[in-house]
């Protein structure tokens, strides 16, 4: 997705803001995230416009994958829902966010609700790992072959972090 073309409009993190004003300043480096919740929602942005170079700067080096595909055909991200944050603030060292990330796949709704798990790294906030909140109640359990990923690449988990 062209960046200019959302210079106006809503940012797609649902701050209320346009991205212009919120996500778009970090994507770019101007400014850095000061929260864990703020580095994901730049990161759900940075998924919706397929800035690839972002997801990866912002991916703590232990846990970063070599490359990132952009999102398959048929894919639109709706909407992110943050239903809760866990430390992460501007004094924090790590904390987490969970959050649902709505979208469509080839016209169905479909949903990632994961736990992501943030720390610092030369004071900045990167991605460390997620999780599948379903899936921590049960630790035995592995998603489906079928299942949207936990890394919230948008594919699904057998053609992403399964192999």
């Amino acid at each position: 997705m062209n960046h200019s073309r959302l210079a106006n409009q809503a940012c797609p993190c649902g701050s209320g803001k346009t991205f212009t004003e919120c996500c778009e300043p970090v994507h770019q480096a101007s400014t850095h995230a000061a929260t864990a919740e703020q580095l994901m929602r730049s990161r759900y942005s940075a998924f919706v416009v397929d800035n690839l170079d972002y997801l990866l700067q912002s991916w703590h080096p232990s846990t970063r994958p070599v490359s990132i595909n952009p999102n398959e055909p048929g894919l639109c991200w709706q909407q992110l829902e943050i239903i809760s944050t866990h430390g992460g603030q501007t004094n924090d060292e790590q904390g987490e966010v969970e959050f649902i990330a709505h979208y469509m796949l080839n016209g169905q709704a479909q949903q990632l609700h994961e736990r992501s798990r943030f720390v610092r790294v030369d004071k900045q906030w990167t991605y460390l790992d997620g999780y599948s909140p379903a899936l921590s109640s049960n630790p035995g359990k592995k998603p489906g072959r079928n299942t949207p990923c936990h890394c919230g690449s948008g594919k699904k988990y057998k053609h992403c972090c399964m192999r």
